[in-house]
């Protein structure tokens, strides 16, 4: 969740971290921090909140050197406070990492009887107190940090930054992200490429249990046995890599503009003249009995929206799980099954977790994932990218609807190969999905009415939203975004389940976002709704020209979407969904990018 970067440079590297770390607040920003060496004297600035704090620090209390590590935190062990903020430094060693360690509070108890105490509440003290330890016990820098990882149990990415050593920089990985960057008499480490990007183009990624010696002119890979291997250094595309909000306040706004492009770019990485075409190795569906899909978040949202079509165009039995409840379960895998992970990172612990879980058991592992080096993708047999681009806004949008894409394309592929899909209802649902890029820009002028609605749902305390077939996961999208941003509680339905206790919570008080295309279950979400307004319920209808002429007149609020074939319904109507939460957000005050709490990739279990 936090994010971490490191420079052995030849300029002040102050600034350089504090511009490196901004790339990286959307990891975290309980509390952010940096360690430099200068003149051979290790020292370091931490602030807690946002990264324009530590700015501010760091104009009162200035920090030389060219030599230094950077952090900005989401916090897991310890409150959000200056003593718990990276970096953490004991003694001549300074630490700043990301991930939990689990074996903290016996690494303690050892380091106790050593007459070592910890000061702080974090779990990663213990990293810093630890190589102090074997510092003491007369090991050099580089073999101090290789005892202490050799020691840690959980997962985590690592830099040390030493007292004396204004050319060393040692860096490890375990279950957590870290890239290394290559430079002209200069060198890097960084959660990922966006941090690293303003530095270098040239790219190499640790691999599980890795550990990285730098200085500026070298970089030394281990691997998990101790020895010396050579990773690939790849070049990555700078304009990919650009973090600005383009003129837009938010980036979430700029994300929910940007998705009439990104899903052209996610098509036409998929579709040729005569159909859906795969990256090599490719998918045979027919040798598929059963599909598992396992994911987080929004990312489990896309997957259980992909279960309705999977087995309704393709016939495709499909299992979908929350992937932190997945592998602890156990669930046994038929033979012929194929196991499915969504992650807009690729970093996303408890889906990792549940793809190692998966990997030898499953008969193929795949993936869909916006960064094509990251672990899951790594570890799959093929890799889907979704093509969405750098998304910074903590609240997926543009990687949601590209994940919708992508399976949507999946489940077209399945069903012509298991021969459920004729030539002609194919043509149908590509040329409408050729269109989908012009009906977004068509949905986006909605933008108003939607900003007039959220006003009204900024006033309540409880929010419901229902939906049926593709509009239940909607409806669970648009409470989840709602919540993330606004802070306000939702909750939402299938709606025939409404009876079935919901709704007891009904009243005037309470609005109803019902979202509801004409489509095959149309008439029956209608009389779900009716059920809501007999009772004083104030309804929101997101719906089409059709069925706004059938069911909006008694409404209190319709918000009318183009009209589109039904099985697109999911990917158009995340859009209004999005757009709700982001208004109510707005209305309310409250930070629509970096909501309280939360961070963007969750490498944390």
């Amino acid at each position: 969740m936090c994010g971490i970067v490191g420079v052995l440079g030849t300029h002040e590297v102050a600034p350089i971290l504090v511009e490196a770390l901004k790339r990286l607040e959307y990891r975290g920003y309980d509390s952010a921090g940096i360690a430099t060496v200068n003149g051979g004297h290790l020292d370091r600035r931490r602030a807690v909140g946002k990264l324009i704090n530590l700015s501010d620090a760091l104009v009162h209390d200035p920090l030389r050197g060219k030599s230094g590590i950077g952090h900005t935190r989401w916090a897991t062990h310890g409150a959000p406070s200056e003593v718990n903020a990276h970096p953490h430094k004991r003694g001549p060693v300074a630490v700043v990492h990301n991930g939990i360690i689990e074996n903290y509070k016996d690494l303690r108890a050892k380091l106790s009887d050593a007459g070592l105490l910890p000061e702080t509440e974090t779990d990663t003290e213990t990293v810093a107190m630890l190589t102090q330890h074997h510092m003491a016990q007369g090991k050099s820098p580089v073999e101090a940090a290789i005892a202490t990882v050799d020691e840690l149990e959980g997962a985590f990415a690592l830099a040390f930054l030493f007292d004396g050593h204004e050319d060393l920089m040692v860096a490890a990985r375990k279950g957590s992200p870290l890239a290394v960057g290559h430079g002209e008499g200069e060198n890097y480490v960084g959660s990922d490429a966006i941090a690293l990007a303003p530095l270098t183009d040239r790219i190499t990624y640790l691999e599980e249990g890795d550990l990285a010696i730098l200085t500026r002119e070298t970089i030394e890979i281990r691997d998990r046995e101790g020895r010396r291997v050579n990773r690939e250094a790849r070049t990555i595309n700078m304009d990919a890599a650009r973090v600005d909000k383009g003129g837009y306040k938010h980036f979430m706004a700029k994300e929910i503009a940007e998705q009439p492009s990104v899903i052209s770019a996610c098509l036409s990485a998929y579709l040729t003249e005569s159909g859906v075409a795969l990256p090599d190795p490719g998918i045979d569906f027919t040798t598929i009995d059963r599909l598992t899909i396992s994911a987080c978040g929004t990312a489990y949202l896309a997957g259980l929206t992909a279960k309705y079509w999977f087995e309704q165009v393709a016939g495709l039995p499909v299992d979908v799980d929350i992937a932190s409840e997945f592998r602890y379960r156990e669930p046994p895998i038929p033979p012929k099954t194929a196991a499915l992970f969504i992650s807009q990172s690729g970093e996303t612990a408890d889906t990792l977790a549940a793809l190692r879980y998966c990997r030898d058991k499953a008969s193929v592992v795949w993936s869909v994932v916006n960064v094509p080096e990251s672990s899951i993708a790594r570890e799959s047999d093929l890799a889907l990218p979704i093509h969405a681009g750098i998304e910074i806004g903590v609240a997926s949008t543009k990687a949601f609807t590209c994940q919708l894409t992508v399976l949507l394309l999946l489940a077209l592929k399945a069903a012509e190969d298991r021969g459920r899909l004729t030539p002609e209802r194919r043509d149908d649902i590509l040329t409408a999905l050729r269109a989908l890029p012009g009906t977004f820009n068509a949905a986006l002028g909605r933008d108003e009415v939607i900003a007039q609605a959220a006003r009204r749902l900024s006033e309540a305390r409880d929010i419901l939203f229902l939906g049926r077939g593709l509009m239940y996961p909607l409806a669970h999208e648009g409470a989840l975004k709602l919540k993330e941003i606004s802070y306000i509680h939702a909750e939402a339905y299938a709606s025939g389940e409404l009876k079935h206790g919901p709704i007891a919570l009904i009243d005037k008080n309470v609005p109803v976002v019902v979202l509801a295309p004409k489509d095959s279950l149309f008439e029956k979400t209608v009389s779900n709704m009716q059920e809501v307004m007999a009772r004083g319920g104030q309804v929101l209808l997101v719906t089409d020209s059709a069925g706004a002429a059938i069911a909006g007149n008694d409404v209190w609020k319709v918000i009318q979407m183009p009209e589109v074939p039904e099985i697109l319904t999911p990917i158009l109507y995340a859009l209004p969904a999005q757009l709700l939460a982001y208004h109510t957000a707005i209305a309310k005050g409250t930070d629509v990018d970096q909501p309280r709490n939360l961070a963007k990739s969750v490498t944390v279990e």
